[in-house]
């Protein structure tokens, strides 16, 4: 019986772009990634807009709590995922690094976040799964 790869998926904030990526990696594919996120400087809850629109999918992300990302995520995580070109981290990850480039959706509203959610569902859906 092999085990789930565990992908990481890290922000600035872990109120967005990394929030949105672990629910999307759930939601798509649950049953072969174990998905979570964790960011640089945490911000105080999920950003509401990213939180909606993971609600229209059909899951309730609104109570998770962003994390700062550890040494042991990083050593723990099969792949990890910047969700920002040249994000700097606290150790080396032991596992495969990807860089994603896609913008802070801090100030967006629920319009403004379909698109990012779209786009990043793209990414993972060309990248992850299938592997």
């Amino acid at each position: 019986m092999s085990t789930k790869p565990t992908v990481l998926f890290i922000c600035q904030h872990n109120a967005g772009r990394s929030q949105l990526g672990a629910a999307l990696l759930e939601h798509l594919a649950a049953d072969n990634f174990t998905a979570i996120s964790a960011g640089l400087a945490p911000a105080a809850g999920v950003n509401p807009a990213i939180a909606a629109t993971i609600a229209e999918l059909g899951m309730d992300i609104s109570g998770r709590i962003p994390r700062a990302v550890t040494a042991q995520d990083l050593q723990m995580a099969d792949i990890v995922v910047l969700m920002k070109v040249g994000l700097v981290l606290p150790a080396i990850p032991r596992g495969e690094v990807l860089e994603w480039s896609f913008p802070n959706p801090e100030a967006w509203d629920l319009d403004a976040v379909r698109p990012l959610r779209d786009a990043v569902t793209a990414k993972i859906q060309a990248t992850l799964l299938g592997r």
